[in-house]
């Protein structure tokens, strides 16, 4: 009888595994079977809760750190990342204070925001810093003065 109730534990434990995809049963699914096994078999009552509780343990102990690497999710850099320390042209006046300013740079059209603050006219030559949101946030290009 033992070896059905093993059998439907590792069933249900696989399901739930299915329906998460997080690595949350696995290792006790694989213990349920070990221990399905030896019902199978007609290992003793003991034997089978031992197998179950050291092959979850072990797996769990084993490869837990593994998994949760690999189930991490990585931050991946996009196109837009390339922008920070280019520079670009104001396009549209930037204006903190009324929401207001656009850059071309590289080519695209962005949304600009000043860093500091300041005003900067149009056909100025600003250097991006980051981006906020969908937002291009500039300083004014350093010149040289000879």
């Amino acid at each position: 009888m033992s070896v059905y109730i093993w059998t439907a534990l590792f069933i249900v434990l696989i399901i739930i595994e299915a329906m998460t995809a997080q690595l949350t049963t696995i290792w006790f699914a694989v213990g349920a079977l070990a221990s399905a096994i030896a019902a199978f078999f007609n290992g003793p009552v003991w034997l089978q809760w031992t197998l179950f509780l050291v092959v979850s343990v072990v797996l769990i102990l084993s490869t837990r750190k593994l998994a949760r690497g690999l189930l991490k999710a990585k931050p991946k850099a996009t196109n837009a990342d390339r922008a920070i320390g280019q520079n670009g042209i104001v396009t549209e006046e930037i204006d903190n204070l009324n929401a207001k300013g656009a850059v071309n740079l590289n080519g695209m059209f962005w949304t600009a925001r000043s860093e500091d603050n300041t005003v900067i006219p149009v056909g100025e030559t600003v250097t991006a810093v980051r981006i906020d949101g969908v937002k291009l946030i500039v300083t004014r290009q350093e010149t040289k003065e000879d």
